[in-house]
Order: C-alpha cells, then sequence, then structure tokens
C-alpha cells in the first residue's frame, strides 16, 4: 500500500507553482497524494517568509504537523519553501521534531529526502538557489479550470524593504519555448484561464533576450487554441510600456486587467525604498492604461507606515488612492524583516501607527471599491463559474474577468443546475453585496 502524502501551501501563486512541481516529483516517486491531513504518512509544508505574518503562520503550520506527528500515523513533517530557505537552521535548532528542511534548490531532490526521513535519518539541505526547477510536469492544486504559470524566478530591483532577492536570488527567465508549451499543455488538460505570475513579470526575458519580451510572449501564447482568458499579475510601473498595453489591447484573450504593485506614491518615500516615482507619474500612468484599455480592471498593493513616512506624505499617499480609484487595492502596514536595508532605517513607526495607517487606506479605497461596484449594476458580464454555496443562498459563484483567483471579488448569481463548475455564462449585475456582485445568468 502506497503512502500517503499530504502538501500544505503557504504565500503567493508563484510558491504554489513550486508546490505543483513538488506534488509531481512526488507522485512519480510512486507515493499517493491526500488532501486529508489526518489521513497522510508524510506531510509537505511549502512555506512563506516574506513578511512576518507569513512567516508566523509558516511557523504555526508546522506546529501544528508536528504536534499531529506525536499524536497519530504522521511520519514525517517536510519543510521547503520560503522559510526554509532563510531561516534552515534555525527551523532545524528550534524545532527538532521536523524531519525534513529543504532549501529551494534542492526541491528536486524531495522523493529522495521523503526516503531518507522514513528510514530515520532527518535531512536538512540546501544548494545554490539557481537550482530551483522552474519547469516540469505540475500536479495542480486548486480548480482545474484555471493555473499559475511562473514565467521568470528572483528578482533584480532591491526593494529596500524585501527579502526576496536574498530569498530566491537574482533574477532568471525561462525560455519562451518552455512557458509555450507549459501553457499548451495545460490548456489539453481543460485549464481555460492561464495566470502569468513572476517577482516582476514586466521584466521578463531581459535577462535572456537583451529586451523586454513580455509582449512577444503573450503573442505567442494567444496564439495557442483553446485558451480563453489571459490575465497578467505583478507588472513593475517603469516597465509597463505602450507595446505592452497595445499588445493587451489587440487580442481578445488577454482580460483588460493589471495588477501593478506601486508600494507609495511620494517620491522620497519611493526613493527610500529603492523605487521611482511620483504621484503625478503614477496618475498619468493609471491615466495612459486606461486610455488604452478602456475598460481595465487595476489593482495595486501600497506599503503604510514605511521607515520616516511623515504625516504629510501618508497624506498624500491616501489623497492618492482617492484620486486614482483602483478597482482593487490591498494595503500592508510595513514588515521590518531582518538583512533588507530597511530594517536599519531611521525614523521606524510604532507598529500600531503602522497598522492604524494600513486601515485608513483601506476605509478610504472601501468606499472607492463600493462605487465601482455599483456602477456594475445593469452590467452584463461573462463569468467563470467556479461551484454553488450552499451557505449563500445557494447561489452559484464565479468571477469576471475583472476577478484575479484568490485574491479579488465575486459574482454570485442564480442559475439552473444545468451549468457546472468551470463554464463560462453570462450574468446580468442587479446588486451588489458589499465588495461582490450579484446577478441571474441569462
Amino acid at each position: 500500500m502506497a503512502i500517503k502524502v499530504g502538501m500544505v501551501s503557504l504565500g503567493c501563486s508563484k510558491n504554489q507553482v513550486d508546490a505543483e512541481l513538488l506534488l509531481a516529483l512526488v507522485v512519480k516517486g510512486g507515493y499517493e497524494l491526500t488532501a486529508d491531513p489526518a489521513d497522510c504518512q508524510v506531510v509537505i509544508i511549502n512555506t512563506c517568509g516574506f513578511i512576518e505574518d507569513a512567516k508566523q503562520e509558516s511557523i504555526n503550520t508546522i506546529l501544528e504537523f508536528c504536534a499531529l506527528k506525536e499524536e497519530g500515523n504522521l511520519k514525517a513533517v517536510v519543510v521547503t519553501g520560503c522559510l526554509a530557505e532563510r531561516y534552515r537552521q534555525e527551523l532545524a535548532a528550534e524545532i527538532p521534531e521536523v524531519d525534513v528542511i529543504l532549501g529551494i534548490g534542492r526541491n528536486s531532490d524531495i522523493v529522495a529526502a521523503i526516503e531518507r526521513a522514513l528510514e530515520g535519518e532527518r535531512v536538512v539541505e540546501a544548494a545554490p538557489k539557481n537550482l530551483l526547477p522552474l519547469e516540469g510536469d505540475r500536479v495542480l492544486s486548486n480548480a482545474p479550470w484555471y493555473a499559475y504559470v511562473k514565467i521568470s524566478e528572483g528578482c533584480d530591483n532591491r526593494c529596500t524593504y524585501c527579502a526576496i532577492p536574498m530569498i530566491r536570488g537574482p533574477f532568471r527567465s525561462r525560455t519562451m519555448e518552455n512557458i509555450v508549451a507549459e501553457v499548451e499543455k495545460l490548456i489539453a488538460s481543460g485549464v481555460k484561464e492561464i495566470n502569468l505570475v513572476a517577482q516582476d513579470t514586466t521584466r521578463y526575458g531581459l535577462d535572456l533576450y537583451g529586451k523586454l519580451m513580455l509582449p512577444e510572449l503573450i503573442r505567442r501564447i494567444c496564439k495557442l487554441p483553446g485558451l480563453v482568458w489571459l490575465r497578467i499579475l505583478y507588472c513593475y510601473p517603469e516597465r509597463i510600456t505602450d507595446e505592452l498595453l497595445d499588445t493587451m489591447a489587440q487580442l481578445p484573450q488577454v482580460v483588460p486587467y493589471l495588477d501593478i504593485p506601486i508600494q507609495h506614491c511620494n517620491s522620497r518615500v519611493l526613493r527610500n525604498m529603492n523605487r521611482v516615482g511620483a504621484s503625478g507619474e503614477l496618475l498619468r500612468l493609471v491615466e495612459r492604461i486606461r486610455q488604452k484599455l478602456p475598460g481595465v480592471t487595476l489593482r495595486t498593493t501600497l506599503i503604510a507606515g514605511f521607515p520616516g513616512e511623515t504625516e504629510e506624505e501618508f497624506d498624500e499617499l491616501l489623497c492618492f488612492v482617492q484620486k486614482a480609484r483602483f478597482e482593487r487595492l490591498g494595503c500592508f502596514a510595513y514588515s521590518e524583516e531582518e538583512g533588507t536595508p530597511a530594517a536599519t532605517m531611521p525614523g521606524m513607526i510604532d507598529l500600531e501607527e503602522r497598522r492604524r495607517r494600513a486601515n485608513v487606506v483601506m476605509e478610504a479605497q472601501m468606499q472607492v471599491a463600493f462605487d465601482l461596484a455599483e456602477s456594475k449594476v445593469g452590467q452584463t458580464l461573462t463569468v467563470l463559474v467556479e461551484g454553488k454555496d450552499w451557505d449563500n443562498d445557494g447561489l452559484w459563484g464565479g468571477r469576471s474577468s475583472m476577478d484575479a483567483p484568490d485574491i479579488d471579488t465575486k459574482v454570485w448569481f442564480t442559475a439552473p443546475d444545468t451549468i457546472q463548475p468551470g463554464d463560462m455564462v453570462q450574468v446580468e449585475i442587479t446588486a451588489t453585496e458589499g465588495y461582490d456582485l450579484v446577478g441571474h445568468m441569462l
């Protein structure tokens, strides 16, 4: 009887892709996958180590499974991902119940590590970050109608608040041929929505081809038959070119959606973040995108309470949010990450004040989002059906092109039971429910 392996993947969609590559290796190694933590003999915890809250979630999850190992039939706890890469020795010393700790460069050795752990050996190993596999067979861990495709790994931007270059190493693109082949395979398996992800998708190809190649990659992907939606996430504002916007506008498969993590709008704060720009430039960028892509949905993330951020600079950020009117926005309190330049900057702001500022921004954005949702009433949207929610009056739920998986809002609607999850249907919007839209299938 095959040993059963479970997986918990934490953090971002890029980490999820790594987890799905790991799962495929586990299956090839002869193990059986299970989604029930109580039913597995081995659990892989693919951790996140980006900010303090994520690190704490990862540690809590590890401790929960270590407790399960003491109580039941769980025989091995395996820790991979960003926390294992960044704090390998600390985890090994402080949580001796963990059987395997693999840095990201050792992901391809997952099966051998599990076998060694089941034989009673403790495995704590790392390798150069550039040995992290970027391609290969995957076992999708989400619904079968959408998938993330990671087009590059690592980052060269060196934002002062960010530990990703330390954890993931320098930027490296996958070849265009590999990416297109993977997308083709995913479409053949039934995937309708492809979401391109990277630390900075707009930098794609610069290292391999000597120029920004995201527009060309998009054009090649959109030649594949069967693709319904292509979504682009994590775009660096300075590299959103007219060529990229024109390409998006010309190809019907590319949904009018851009995720642009701008982090702040004040020029001095941005310089301290090792980023460029200012409120005026960013507002002009937003205007240019909306002119090129009518009806576009813009998502961004912001950091409140960065070291040295004055009340006036925070007020500028708040004003910017109200002017830009992003359809989707998340604001986070600055997280002090050891080893990053920002962690030693003067003017560190009290954590409670950082959180207060982030909450103020989100309260301002809430009204913007509610107003934008109201503007959709009376419109008909194409919705990707995701299932029925019996806790929500038995309504069907799904996402329009305005909504990225896992992070954005939902469309709730009445429809006959003849439809299936994964179908694309037309929904007339008749009302709103907070951030979400409500309607009926036509």
